[in-house]
């Protein structure tokens, strides 16, 4: 049954994250910074002052602060999309999907003020204390009276976009943080994936179940506290790596634009790729053009939506050109994306192959499905190379290879190389020399499914090409590692806590975007089933999925379904949004706008 989920997201996503999908997001970013004559200029200074307070009056219509709003966005979007998801792109793509990241970050300041702004011009204020936005509510309230199909097809959109939302908020919004959150907490303090589980879920559940503002309330104070706390670490580690940080910006421009070569444990990626991963992981960060972080924003207490959207601008670029940016210069600096081996294979072993369908994308620090393989391993300690940090193999522990696939190649990586995932069985370990070691070094399968995209034929063979182990990182256990190589302990402790901060910022303001769709779809009585249904999903998300590929899959299906939704109606109304702004710099240049300092 979840095979057929899978290949069905996978299917979906091939539609989703299309080459028109990609020129659409690029070319939307360059017309409306042109447009608006670089609004990002705007954010970066006058949004500071929207930031600080200087126009807040509490008479406005809206239930939190401009601060709140935004911090409730930055929430959403600060999270371990930061810390998992660009451990994701540097694994896949390199170095150069840090620059492809920097593009979609300084283009989505521009696209998010756009949508920001129109998700307030339209915002439903009938309740002041409550009110509601988005895009659901843009088309509801501007485009609802047109007859005819039109009329028909914008009623359509905004449905599809409510359950697109409803989708992303439980898959990449609660789902991904979840999965996070419990594999750091098992692998550093074994604790088991359901309690983890368990354990977020009443905590969400104490937060959610208060409303937006509790939620405005709680963001407010996370947010600051848990980006302080994580750049503090990264900084000091980039402190003392001060002389490596000027070449290795250069190397992230030049990787950017030609075939990554493969290394250790990195594969290689074809520039196309690399463009592809940095866009879907910065995008999946830092939300333009997704549509969500306009529904926080229209909580926001003001009467002017371009101030706002001015203010919101400043989400992509605090996420995305600093956080991620961050993240990625401590991944890249420390090597741990093209590692080294721990060792090779010692001793005999039993291996075997489980035959399960390759439909998901070969990337990230773990293999495909179909390229698993268990290992039995024999009573002596030396059958596996030793894990740094006096670690030990455990039961379900897992590691990889790398194989060659002969007279076929990924047409991700450019190279013929596929990881190759195993991990050590539960069963009761075999007698030394029991199983005779790896013959031939060949490892074979009856049945095979790959993506089409990614191979030029698909292999029917691989062929070990050594017996070097590799420890397999997923998402933010790599950005853990990463901290270890500096700081002996730093990964386990710093980035379990803020994995935990971030994920519980991130899962409560998700429930909110997705109780939005949940009113404009079926009414404000399914707000209660719905709060316990999303609070079920994490313990879900925790368990359920056991590999990074369908992890992948999972978020962009719901990022990519919310795009291919929101954009047509930010581009359809995108010449109302850039002249409410226009209009409101003119307003605020003859001083019509008083403010507190």
């Amino acid at each position: 049954m979840f095979d057929l989920l899978f290949e069905l997201i996978v299917w979906l996503n091939g539609y989703f994250w299309s080459p028109a999908t990609f020129l659409l997001l690029m070319l939307s970013g360059v017309i409306f910074s042109v447009w608006t004559k670089f609004i990002q200029y705007r954010s970066l200074t006058h949004g500071f002052r929207i930031l600080r307070g200087d126009y807040d009056d509490s008479g406005d219509p809206g239930a939190i602060s401009p601060f709140q709003a935004l911090s409730a966005s930055l929430s959403g979007t600060v999270g371990l999309g930061n810390i998992g998801g660009v451990a994701l792109a540097i694994a896949a793509g390199g170095p150069g999907a840090l620059f492809w990241m920097w593009v979609i970050g300084f283009l989505g300041m521009a696209l998010k003020t756009i949508e920001i702004t129109q998700a307030m011009m339209f915002r439903n204020v009938d309740n002041p204390g409550d009110p509601q936005g988005g895009a659901m509510w843009v088309i509801q309230r501007s485009l609802h009276s047109r007859r005819g199909v039109f009329g028909f097809g914008a009623k359509l959109l905004a449905v599809l976009f409510s359950l697109a939302t409803i989708l992303s908020s439980v898959s990449g919004g609660n789902m991904f943080q979840a999965w996070n959150v419990a594999g750091l907490s098992e692998r550093y303090f074994g604790i088991p994936k359901l309690g983890a589980g368990i354990a977020l879920a009443a905590i969400v559940a104490l937060v959610i179940l208060g409303g937006v503002k509790r939620i405005g309330t709680v963001a407010g104070k996370l947010v600051p506290l848990m980006c302080g706390l994580y750049l503090l670490v990264i900084f000091a580690v980039l402190a003392s790596h001060l002389s490596e940080i000027p070449p290795l910006l250069a190397e992230v421009v030049r990787s950017a634009f030609e075939t990554a070569q493969p290394g250790g444990a990195f594969l290689g990626g074809a520039t196309g790729w690399i463009f592809s991963v940095g866009l879907r992981r910065a995008l999946f960060s830092n939300e333009a053009g997704q549509g969500s972080g306009p529904i926080a924003h229209a909580a926001a207490k003001t009467r002017e939506p371009a101030r706002q959207g001015v203010l919101g601008g400043l989400g992509p670029f605090i996420d995305t050109l600093c956080v991620c940016t961050l993240t990625a210069l401590l991944i890249l600096i420390t090597g741990v994306w093209n590692r080294d081996a721990m060792g090779e294979f010692q001793g005999p072993i039993s291996i075997t192959p489980v035959v399960t369908s390759l439909s998901g994308p070969t990337s990230g620090d773990n293999a495909a499905p179909g390229s698993l393989f268990q290992v039995n391993a024999p009573a002596s300690a030396s059958s596996l190379p030793r894990l740094p940090g006096g670690s030990s193999w455990t039961a379900g522990s897992r590691f990889f290879l790398i194989g060659e696939v002969a007279g076929s190649q990924n047409n991700n990586t450019a190279t013929n190389l596929i990881r190759v995932s195993g991990q050590v069985l539960a069963a009761p370990r075999q007698a030394a020399g029991a199983s005779g070691g790896i013959p031939s070094g060949h490892i074979e399968w009856d049945r095979i499914e790959l993506d089409p995209s990614e191979w030029t034929q698909p292999p029917r063979q691989v062929v070990l090409r050594d017996a070097r182990v590799y420890q397999t990182f997923d998402g933010a256990s790599l950005t853990a590692y990463a901290l270890d190589q500096e700081f002996d302990g730093a990964g386990k402790w710093v980035v379990s806590f803020a994995a935990w901060l971030f994920a519980v910022s991130t899962i409560i303001t998700w429930s909110y975007y997705g109780e939005q769709g949940i009113v404009f779809t079926l009414g404000r009585r399914a707000i209660l089933p719905y709060r316990w249904t999303y609070i079920a999903c994490v313990v879900l998300g925790a368990v359920a999925v056991s590999d990074t590929a369908r992890m992948e899959a999972l978020i962009d299906v719901g990022t990519g379904a919310m795009l291919c939704a929101n954009m047509p109606i930010v581009l359809i109304l995108g010449r109302r949004a850039v002249g409410e702004i226009n209009g409101y710099f003119r307003r605020l240049q003859a001083g019509e706008f008083a403010t507190k300092h």
